[in-house]
């Protein structure tokens, strides 16, 4: 059965983009990039030669990336089998936003929660960034 497999990453709107980088750097020592924000890589429990990074990242108030819903956050949850998760949300009436999209470092579908919370759902590659290293 398909399934999630962990936290992807958390997403929030802010006023102040800059400012909240900043913020976060400075009093929290958190590494947030300008291009996705502050990833942090770990190795699987059960089989520790699988890498894999959380992304906490910071959007600007403006970003229209979470839409359709009206929240100013956005979970990702990483998932072992996106098509499969597709298919029984889709069967379940669950709101599928879009199609899944494919990149260098996984696939991606989104669908809203009963809440009206934007969840985007990451199979993920096995692909980590260079810059991100799982020691």
């Amino acid at each position: 059965m398909a399934r999630v497999t962990g936290i992807g990453g958390v997403f929030f709107k802010c006023r102040d983009l800059e400012n909240t980088k900043d913020w976060y750097r400075e009093h929290l020592g958190m590494p947030l990039s300008d291009d996705y924000g502050a990833a942090y890589p770990f190795r699987e429990h059960d089989e520790p030669d699988n890498r894999g990074y959380s992304v906490f990242g910071p959007f600007s108030a403006r970003s229209r990336y979470f839409e359709p819903s009206d929240r100013g956050f956005m979970i990702n949850l990483r998932v072992d089998d996106l098509d499969g998760i597709v298919a029984g949300l889709r069967a379940a009436g669950a709101e599928i936003i879009g199609e899944p999209e494919n990149y260098e470092y996984g696939r991606f579908a989104w669908v809203m929660d009963p809440e009206g919370v934007k969840i985007e759902l990451w199979e993920p590659s096995g692909l980590v960034p260079p810059d991100i290293d799982a020691e």
